[in-house]
C-alpha cells in the first residue's frame, strides 16, 4: 500500500484544528503551532498514527472480524457510507441507536423484524393485510432501513469501532470502552485522545479531509480481507493436494492379487539389534522450538484487541492452547503491566474460549460469543 504524503495532507487541510480556547490539553503533543488563534496539528504525526492504524486494521479484516464505521455528522455521512460500503463494512450515518453494542441483543431483534416484513412481502402475507395495515408497515420498514438497514449482515458485536469526531459520538466510545472493544477514530484538537485505544490526530470537519483518511483506512481494509481470501485459496488447494495424494497413495499401497503358492519357509531371525541412541533433550527442545514458531491469532477470542493481544504474545502465551491453561488473574497483571490503559479489561472469559479455538470448535465459540456481550459472562 502506497503510505500517503504530508503534502496530500496539507492540500486536504487535515491541519486544520479548531481554536485555541477549544482545545484539549491532551492534544498537546500531536499540535505543531498556533497561528492566528487556531491549531495546526503536526501532519508528521498524523502520517506516522495513520500508518500504525492502518496496520492494526489490516489485521482485523484478516481475522474476519467486522469493523463498524461511525459518522453522524452531516459533513461525514456520504463519505463514510460510500467508503465502507465499498468494502462490506457495516456503518451507522444516522442517529446512534442507544444500546446498539451493550444491548445487541434488541438491535438484532428489530434487524430481523426487518427481514420478517421483507419474507411478508414475498410470500403474499403482506397483501391479506388491511391498507392501513400495510401502510403502517410500510413505514416501519423505512425507519427500520434508515437507522439500522446498513448493520442488517452485522450478526455479532464488531471487532473494532471506527469514528469520526469522538465527542459527537461519545455515547459510541462509552459503549466500547464498556465491552473492550478497539477503537480507532479521527481525533481533532478539541477531543480527548485518552478515550481511543488507535487516534489518527487530524481536522474531523472537513468533508476533504475525512475524505482521504477514510480512503487510507478502507484501502487497509481491503488489503486485509484480499489477504484473508487468499490464505483461505491457499489453504484449500492445499486440502484438495492431500486428498489426491491420500487417493494416488491408497492406489499404489493396494496389495498385489497373492499367487496360488505361497512359501511358508519361516524368515531368518536376526540374533542382535543394532543399539539406537536418542538425544531426547535435544528432541525436547526442537519441539518447543516448533510450537513457539506458531503462533495463533488471539484477537478471535472477544474482549482480546490488537495490542492485548501483543501484551500477551511477549508475557509467553502465543497459542490458544497456553491461554486455555493461563489464569484470568495473572493475564490481568500481565494487560496492566505492559499498559495502564489495558487495566480495565476483563479476562475471566478467556481462557474458556481459548480452550474452544484450541480444539477447533468455531461454531461452538461463535455461538458462544454471539449471546455474550464483550466476552464477558
Amino acid at each position: 500500500m502506497a503510505r500517503v504524503e504530508v503534502k496530500q495532507l496539507l492540500e486536504a487541510g487535515v491541519h486544520f484544528g479548531h481554536l485555541t480556547r477549544k482545545w484539549n490539553p491532551n492534544m498537546a503533543p500531536y499540535i505543531y503551532m498556533e497561528r492566528n488563534g487556531i491549531h495546526v496539528i503536526n501532519l508528521y504525526k498524523t502520517v506516522a498514527k495513520l500508518d500504525e492504524t492502518n496496520e492494526a486494521l489490516k489485521k482485523i479484516a484478516a481475522s474476519g472480524r467486522k469493523i463498524l464505521f461511525v459518522a453522524t455528522k452531516k459533513q461525514a455521512k456520504d463519505i463514510v457510507a460510500e467508503k465502507a460500503a465499498n468494502v462490506n463494512m457495516p456503518y451507522i450515518t444516522e442517529r446512534w441507536p442507544g444500546g446498539m453494542l451493550t444491548n445487541f441483543v434488541t438491535i438484532r431483534k428489530a434487524v430481523k423484524k426487518m427481514a420478517s416484513i421483507d419474507r411478508m412481502k414475498k410470500d403474499g402475507t403482506f397483501l391479506t393485510l388491511s391498507k392501513k395495515e400495510r401502510l403502517q408497515v410500510d413505514r416501519l420498514r423505512a425507519k427500520l432501513e434508515k437507522n439500522l438497514g446498513s448493520i442488517s449482515e452485522m450478526t455479532r458485536l464488531p471487532g473494532a469501532l471506527f469514528i469520526v469526531d469522538t465527542m459527537r459520538e461519545h455515547i459510541a466510545v462509552k459503549e466500547a470502552q464498556k465491552l473492550n472493544i478497539p477503537i480507532f477514530a479521527m481525533v481533532d484538537t478539541n477531543c480527548d485522545p485518552r478515550d481511543v485505544d488507535y487516534l489518527i490526530p487530524s481536522n474531523d470537519d472537513a468533508s476533504k479531509s475525512i475524505d482521504i483518511i477514510m480512503t487510507e483506512v478502507t484501502n487497509a481494509v481491503a488489503e486485509g480481507l484480499a489477504e484473508r481470501k487468499a490464505e483461505k485459496g491457499d489453504s484449500e488447494g492445499k486440502s484438495d493436494k492431500k486428498d489426491k495424494g491420500a487417493k494416488k497413495k491408497a492406489v499404489a499401497d493396494k496389495p498385489a492379487p497373492t499367487p496360488e503358492k505361497v512359501d511358508t519357509k519361516p524368515a531368518p531371525v536376526v540374533d542382535k539389534v543394532p543399539n539406537v541412541e536418542v538425544n531426547v533433550e535435544a528432541t525436547k527442545e526442537a519441539v518447543a522450538n516448533d510450537t513457539k514458531a506458531e503462533a495463533d491469532d488471539l484477537t478471535k477470542v472477544e474482549g482480546i484487541g490488537p495490542k492485548a493481544a501483543e501484551a500477551l504474545v511477549a508475557a509467553g502465551i502465543a497459542t490458544y492452547e497456553d491461554l486455555s491453561n493461563g489464569d484470568a488473574e495473572k493475564i490481568k497483571e500481565i494487560l496492566t503491566e505492559a499498559s495502564s490503559r489495558m487495566a480495565h479489561l476483563d479476562p475471566t472469559s478467556w481462557p474458556k474460549q481459548a480452550k474452544m479455538a484450541a480444539e477447533g470448535k468455531w461454531d461452538e465459540l461463535k455461538e458462544w460469543q454471539d449471546n455474550v456481550k464483550g466476552g464477558v459472562e
